[in-house]
């Protein structure tokens, strides 16, 4: 058993935010162990699968393309 995954066994995960998704929704990383989690649609912590990436990608993308026109929409009402 490696060292890392024997601290965090005995003392705890040490989390940390990897990547901002949304808002609500973030990735972690054990800062030890390398263990990835994410926040499900309920806002708990589960574990970051293959399927639960894809989902966060394509959630980001979503986020962003709108968090982008509202700026846009935003800027374009100021210059009046």
């Amino acid at each position: 058993m490696a060292p890392t995954i024997l601290y965090c066994d005995f003392f705890g995960h040490k989390y940390e935010i990897s990547k901002k998704v949304t808002n609500h929704v973030k990735e972690y990383t054990c800062t030890c162990c390398k263990k990835q989690l994410t926040t499900n649609s309920n806002g708990k912590l589960i574990e970051l699968t293959p399927k639960y990436q894809e989902i966060n990608e394509a959630l980001s993308r979503i986020y962003n393309n709108r968090m982008m026109r509202l700026k846009q929409k935003t800027l374009s009402s100021s210059v009046y």
